[in-house]
């Protein structure tokens, strides 16, 4: 007797499915919105609208999905661990424990009153406030990456408040279970989730110290690129499940792992392995806030909506602003930080999902305020552009700009100073970079240096000629200045300004001609090169290659016309 095959089991495709949707959204939607000049994350959103179950529904399951996508997060914040150190940490100790716990304290308080004034509960309001004091990790670290500036001053001050809003999720998590439970559990929720969050960082601090230096360091002697991908991978998944495990935010433990690894021999390697990996993640992490929203919810109700989240955000914006100025942040700096944190964040989603299923907020209100939240997130972009627009404007306006300039400085050390930040200032400022050395620039074009702060330029606006702007800019701690200015007078000023203390600094100017060559050098200048001279040369050079003439005989004739030129009184040798 022939026993029968049992049936093959039916498979299920459907992950495979929502992977290839999800990627193809991606590839379609977002080309498009960067075709029309429009941020790529609003390209994501609209693109986790349109596939989500709100939407087209041609995803349905959104739990795994999101928990997919949060790894863009974590592998995110691994980066920028990367590009820290705990040295650097330190320094930013005072705005995280300082201005981002005065944030999230003081925003809160805010709006939780604005929750009661509306009717909420008291436990209501704590639940509202401390979910939407929350900023956007994700929204706003990626537009300061895509920037470069999350190396400079401003970026370290939003990263270190960022930091501590996430490790504020924890107690949030706390609060909102025990809110659901008797109100005598609160504080034994509070105080477990604090022993436990602090038991995790000091397990992670010593294991990551002691176990992946030594990891590292084996494996790279394999001379194996797909295994050292692989340990990477390890590391930032292992960390991000170990901190998930003791109620801690995944995207902290895989920072804490980033900044552990960021002073080794093997961080460049690590960092070009993730960087493809991470961009992917994070795309997907943005269509799946995406997925979330509702428009059946939203359009009903789009006016109260849209009011809400204005004002969310001017409330924020405020009071960032307030609490940037009483730890010392210039006015414009702290304007521009404020509109950067005025959102709301990807946290609250997780906060009112919870309270929500432990009966703590209604359902209706709890998808209100998802909603807000959705609307304030899609704003990031748009509030960004206006942060920079403000401090530009101030700093226009001689507010905040000396003390602006001090602030983000204050972190150089043989660094060089350039004053003017023309065409030839540009040049130099680009030559440096190629050879990774710091630099700070003052102009007084106002449009010039706004075009050149909305590229994450050091540029600040200010007259170089005047002690506090070149002591702003740290000239005692440069290794040397370059004047880059066109008008001699202004240039001789400059000059001046800085060998009234300085006489030992290397100062290299430029010059309009030999008559002014010699001005300067009589004004105490290390080094001048006349412009027009130059250039001629330069031209004259091309044109003998051009003719035919050999390296060597260009270089012996400009090398004779520099001679005779320098040695000329007058301005005609530079003809």
């Amino acid at each position: 007797m022939v026993e029968k095959m049992p049936e093959p089991a039916s498979q299920d495709y459907s992950l495979l499915r929502d992977a290839v949707i999800l990627l193809l959204a991606a590839i379609t939607v977002v080309p498009l919105f960067r075709r029309l000049g429009v941020n790529s994350v609003i390209g994501y959103l609209v693109a986790g609208v349109a596939i989500g179950p709100h939407g087209l529904a041609l995803i349905r399951e959104l739990e795994g999905t999101h928990r997919l996508a949060e790894l863009g997060i974590v592998f995110m914040l691994f980066a920028i661990g990367l590009e820290l150190s705990l040295e650097r940490l330190r320094v930013m100790a005072r705005y995280v424990f300082g201005f981002g716990v005065a944030q999230v304290v003081t925003t809160g308080v805010v709006l939780a009153g604005g929750g009661l004034l509306f009717g909420a509960g008291w436990g209501q309001a704590a639940v509202i406030g401390g979910a939407l004091a929350l900023s956007s990790t994700a929204f706003v670290l990626q537009l300061l990456s895509e920037r470069g500036e999350l190396s400079t001053h401003f970026g370290r001050v939003i990263l270190s408040v960022l930091l501590l809003q996430d490790l504020a999720v924890v107690p949030g998590l706390a609060v909102v279970t025990a809110l659901g439970r008797e109100p005598e559990a609160l504080a034994l929720a509070l105080m477990f989730a604090g022993l436990k969050a602090i038991a995790a960082l000091v397990v992670l601090i010593v294991v990551g110290r002691v176990v992946l230096r030594p990891l590292y360091r084996m494996i790279a002697d394999t001379r194996s690129p797909e295994l050292f991908a692989a340990a990477t991978l390890l590391v930032v998944l292992a960390t991000a499940w170990g901190t998930a495990a003791a109620g801690l935010s995944m995207a902290l433990g895989a920072f804490l792992a980033g900044l552990t690894l960021a002073g080794t021999e093997y961080r460049h390697q690590i960092e070009a392995d993730i960087r493809p990996v991470r961009g992917i993640f994070l795309g997907l992490f943005f269509i799946s806030i995406g997925m979330l929203v509702d428009m059946r919810v939203i359009l009903p109700q789009l006016p109260q909506v849209v009011a809400v989240a204005v004002g969310l955000m001017v409330s924020k914006a405020m009071v960032v602003m307030l609490v940037g100025r009483l730890f010392g942040l210039p006015i414009s700096l702290a304007a521009n930080a404020g509109l950067h944190l005025a959102q709301g964040g990807e946290f609250a989603f997780v906060l009112f999902s919870l309270a929500m299923g432990t009966a703590v907020l209604p359902v209706a209100a709890g998808q209100f305020l998802l909603a807000v939240v959705a609307i304030s997130m899609a704003s990031t972009p748009f509030l960004a552009v206006a942060g920079r627009s403000a401090q530009a404007w101030l700093e226009q306006r001689g507010v905040g700009g000396v003390a602006t300039l001090v602030a983000e400085a204050e972190r150089y050390s043989g660094h060089v100073v350039i004053a003017g930040f023309g065409r030839v200032g540009k040049t130099i400022a680009q030559m440096l970079e190629a050879r990774d050395l710091q630099w700070v620039a003052v102009d007084l074009d106002a449009a010039n240096v706004a075009e050149a702060r909305a590229k994450g330029l050091q540029v600040f606006f200010g007259d170089a000629a005047k002690e506090a702007i070149t002591q702003a800019a740290r000239v005692d701690q440069a290794r040397a200045a370059v004047i880059t200015l066109d008008d001699p007078v202004a240039a001789a000023s400059v000059l001046r300004c800085i060998r009234k203390d300085l006489p030992d600094l290397p100062v290299i100017v430029r010059a309009r001609d030999t008559a002014h060559m010699k001005d300067l050098l009589r004004s105490g200048a290390t080094s001048v090169m006349p412009e027009t001279i130059e250039s001629s040369l330069l031209l004259g050079g091309i044109v003998l290659r051009t003719l035919g003439e050999g390296d060597s005989q260009i270089d012996e004739v400009i090398e004779r016309l520099k001679r005779v030129s320098y040695d000329m009184p007058g301005p005609r040798g530079a003809g």
